[in-house]
């Protein structure tokens, strides 16, 4: 029974690695009058020498959605820039046919540089004053969403980040929801001191953002949102990171399950690496305790186990309640998801190793079409000529 107590412990360590997420909050409706189909409706001026700047490689699937939202939900003033990163599909066409974008051409990717941070400094480079939001392009903002953020960074500074909410409509989507917690578990979301920022919502005055170095800073990091953290961490910076909420959200993988697991795979094993040693134990006495309720009840389906029945269905619902409350504060998913929590834990499983191997082994990964070499992050903080 030793074991028992060990793993129901384990579990309560997951609400603990998890912490007191702040959200967003709700946004209150805008009323759209008729016709007001491409102007910002936003009644203050948080935009006001605000940019906003899109990366974007082959986001034909998600590009549109976005900037139909920011046509009548972005706040007044701001400046939107898509930063086509040489992308083979309908992009550039589709940014392009948004009268209120501007729309720029990455340059050719240099050495040392991994594309979303070459697209990301890109955009960011006409930017002198005011302040900079970095948005990806699968993100939906609500009107009056956007503002709520700029809020929260007149309140904090430093960087302000959004992990947005996850909108789950195909079933196989739902195989994502426990890399949702454990990410905002590893990022320390929701702790007084996080360890890392999401890179779908960012915001940050371009003061902050050049002393800091920028992307510049962070230009081999294949996860450079984990890495921008650490700049303004180690400049003496807020870091603010919220969850989402419905008003903010989006759809991460809508192509399928092959750009879901390249999606998992690029991420994960990196963002490990970047959590502090304390907490990456818990998160991993956390998900060895699922896993030790799994092979209880392979065991007991087997008729091989060795506790007892009542107590394996014990800490089994124990861990349905537990990631339920967990799924939904990060996304629609469904209960069944908690329920079958033993497939999505061979998922994530097989994905980590698979993110490990690329990592470790293989030095790159693969994500929109390109190979990404794996370096070994340094802080970069010379001025680019």
């Amino acid at each position: 029974m030793t074991t028992q107590w060990i793993v129901g412990v384990a579990l309560i360590g997951g609400f603990l690695a998890f912490g007191r997420l702040r959200t967003i909050g709700s946004v209150s409706p805008v009323q759209l009058p008729s016709g007001a189909d491409t102007e910002p409706l936003a009644d203050h001026p948080h935009g006001r020498d605000l940019t906003i700047v899109i990366p974007a490689r082959n986001e034909e699937a998600s590009l549109a959605n976005l900037l139909g939202d920011l046509g009548i939900g972005r706040p007044i003033g701001s400046r939107v820039i898509v930063v086509d990163d040489h992308s083979t599909d309908h992009t550039a066409e589709i940014a392009r046919s948004f009268d209120f974008v501007d729309l720029i051409t990455a340059p050719d990717l240099p050495d040392g540089w991994c594309g979303k941070p070459w697209a990301c400094h890109t955009g960011a480079a006409d930017a002198t004053t005011g302040r900079l939001m970095f948005l990806d392009a699968d993100v939906r903002v609500d009107p009056g969403a956007l503002d709520v953020v700029l809020e929260q960074h007149d309140r904090h500074h430093g960087i302000v980040s959004v992990q947005p909410w996850h909108q789950v409509i195909r079933a196989y989507e739902q195989v994502s929801a426990l890399f949702n917690v454990i990410a905002i578990m590893g990022a320390g979301a929701g702790r007084p001191m996080p360890t890392g920022v999401f890179g779908p919502v960012i915001v940050t005055s371009v003061t902050d953002y050049q002393v800091c170095g920028g992307h510049a800073a962070v230009r081999d990091a294949v996860v450079e949102d984990l890495a921008l953290c650490r700049r303004y961490q180690d400049d003496g910076r807020a870091v603010t990171v919220l969850g989402g909420h419905p008003s903010i959200r989006f759809r991460m993988y809508p192509v399928g399950v092959s750009q879901l697991v390249e999606g998992w795979t690029k991420n994960f094993a990196t963002g490990a690496v970047s959590t502090s040693l304390r907490w990456l134990a818990v998160i991993f006495a956390w998900v060895t305790a699922l896993l030790s309720i799994t092979i209880q009840l392979v065991e007991q389906s087997i008729g091989r186990g060795d506790v007892p029945l009542w107590t394996t269905a014990l800490l089994y619902i124990a861990a349905v309640v537990q990631l339920t409350v967990l799924f939904r504060r990060v996304g629609n998913f469904s209960v069944f998801a908690a329920v079958l929590f033993p497939l999505l834990l061979l998922f994530f499983f097989m994905t980590f190793a698979c993110s490990v191997y690329r990592t470790a082994f293989r030095r790159t990964v693969i994500w929109r079409g390109r190979e990404i070499p794996i370096r070994r992050h340094r802080s970069h903080v010379e001025s680019e000529s």
